[in-house]
């Protein structure tokens, strides 16, 4: 099986609605099925764009997401009110505006010390998520942006082996921007999710994303391509003959 699917657009705005309506489609369609269903958010400029259209989509489709479960990737050591929180972005665009209740999200404390951040979010997805003989928890979907060096949440190129190889679920990182304390969910994690989505947006990432999709790729995104059976990556990077997309449209879109 390919390790990836690539689907391309020809702006954010059409990959966050694009993306938005795929993801509401799979949860009607799994609507009879058991709890819980588990779910990863981003952050980023795009992940604003995605998590708005989902909301508005959600409450012109009615469809609930009542259900999910709501974690993060990673998370930046700041308060939950900081403007660099992932948590406040989500809450802000998605988790306000649909009323989603607060058993169903579990944040990562980026307020409190990162090591014991790190411990609480890691026992809160297994409170919650199956998980495997391995120990890992199983989440039914994980979002990942990509940034221009090809990090993916906050696993960044030149990392230490240690991390690259760390099967903690969560674990405190020094990131290569700033803020520079974060916490992270793992490659194992990633690895053993069961759909990884991956919003690659921007043409200043397009030489990031072309590594990433090269057979000896180096990058983080690139690792977890390598890692898994299928993720599905969603781009308006790149033109439907795989020349680089319209850089003017895509910057005024």
């Amino acid at each position: 099986m390919a390790d990836h699917e690539l689907i391309l657009f020809p702006s954010d705005d059409a990959l966050a609605s694009a993306v938005a309506d795929r993801w509401l489609d799979e949860l009607a369609a799994s609507a009879l099925k058991d709890p819980p269903y588990c779910v990863a958010l981003s952050g980023g400029r795009v992940a604003k764009k995605y998590l708005t259209a989902l909301a508005e989509q959600a409450r012109a489709r009615s469809v609930s997401l009542d259900r999910v479960h709501f974690f993060w990737g990673d998370e930046r050591c700041v308060p939950p009110t900081d403007a660099e929180s992932n948590f406040l972005l989500a809450k802000t665009h998605l988790l306000d505006p649909l009323g989603i209740q607060p058993d169903k999200i579990h944040r990562v404390r980026g307020e409190i010390p990162p090591n014991r951040a790190a411990a609480e979010a890691k026992a809160e997805m297994c409170r919650i998520a199956p998980m495997t003989a391995a120990g890992q928890p199983v989440l039914d979907l994980i979002f990942l942006g990509m940034g221009e060096d090809g990090h993916v949440a906050s696993l960044f190129p030149g990392a230490p082996d240690e991390v690259a190889r760390n099967q903690s679920i969560y674990l405190p990182v020094l990131a290569s921007k700033p803020p520079p304390q974060r916490i992270t969910i793992c490659f194992a994690t990633i690895a053993a999710a069961r759909q990884v989505w991956v919003l690659a947006s921007g043409p200043a990432k397009e030489n990031a994303l072309r590594e990433s999709l090269s057979a000896n790729g180096q990058t983080p995104l690139a690792r977890v391509l390598q890692s898994r059976d299928n993720t599905i990556i969603f781009t308006d990077i790149l033109k439907q003959d795989g020349r680089p997309a319209d850089r003017r449209a895509a910057v005024s879109a």
